[in-house]
């Protein structure tokens, strides 16, 4: 029995279909048996547990095989991350109880970054379920292209699509979910010993410029990337609703000078398959 927790997220759902492809049993766990209950008609075993709840938890995990785990994101976090810390420490008591054979975590490209930033919650997951009795994988995703869902009306409607990522012909190690949920399932099913690090990327880095390019070739019209000043980032992203919108300025300063990063050279990174153009040609289709 395979446990699969963020399953109505993307790349929980991938994971969990890849493994019922391949006739695996799986466990589902939700928040509520509403959103159990397509899963269940795909032939999950459902658990019910809030990510925060050790022992619901702990029921949810006891006899799996492996464990998927996907902290819930947290954009707007408090600050000292004090919501992320909760969820890690009750995932970390319920997996020291259940005693799964192995854990496979999704942690994210510059989980090893000293500096503050918003990703810095899933480096204190790595850190707080790294040193447990079982074997524990950290699946280090670069940036989701699934990113861009944000950037299609731009795209269709006025032909200029707002850049945080700076500067716009810079490559950045890019990512599909439909991969990570691949990868995911294949470490579930895979056996080794103690704390393990895998880095995923697509197969090529991405550029703003790149993905304006991918736009414009699908939509038929010209599309661009324009940056975002730096200075009206706070202003702008407050007035979306943020209460703290420090940490994620953090974080796109991380990608844009460069601290953010696999540790691994670009040679050494697991390479998915799925190309920007795909994604893209999905989102645009979905929209």
């Amino acid at each position: 029995m395979f446990v699969i927790t963020g399953i109505t997220g993307q790349v929980g759902g991938v994971v969990a279909r890849r493994l019922l492809v391949a006739e695996e049993d799986v466990r589902a766990v939700v928040r509520n048996a509403a959103k159990g209950a397509a899963w269940a008609q795909q032939g999950c075993e459902v658990a019910l547990a809030e990510m925060d709840d050790a022992d619901a938890l702990a029921c949810a995990f006891a006899g799996a095989k492996g464990v998927f785990i996907l902290l819930p994101p947290n954009f707007d976090p408090s600050a000292g991350f004090p919501e992320s810390r909760r969820t890690i420490a009750a995932l970390r008591a319920a997996l020291e109880s259940a005693r799964p054979e192995k854990v496979v975590c999704l942690s994210t490209i510059g989980a090893q970054a000293t500096q503050t930033n918003l990703l810095q919650q899933l480096q204190i997951m790595e850190q707080e379920l790294g040193s447990l009795p079982m074997p524990v994988a950290f699946l280090r995703a670069g940036w989701f292209i699934e990113n861009a869902a944000w950037d299609v009306e731009a795209a269709r409607t006025t032909g200029v699509i707002p850049s945080f990522l700076q500067p716009l012909d810079k490559p950045v190690p890019m990512v599909a979910t439909s991969d990570i949920g691949r990868v995911a399932a294949d470490l579930l099913r895979e056996a080794w010993q103690g704390r393990r690090v895998v880095e995923l990327e697509g197969p090529w880095r991405v550029s703003p410029n790149d993905v304006a390019a991918a736009f414009s070739h699908l939509l038929g019209r010209p599309v661009r990337m324009e940056p975002v000043p730096r200075d009206t980032w706070e202003t702008l992203f407050m007035s979306q609703g943020m209460k703290n919108p420090t940490p994620r300025m953090q974080m796109l300063d991380g990608f844009n000078e460069g601290w953010i990063g696999f540790e691994a050279p670009q040679a050494e990174t697991l390479k998915g398959t799925v190309t920007v153009g795909t994604v893209l040609q999905s989102l645009i289709e979905r929209d």
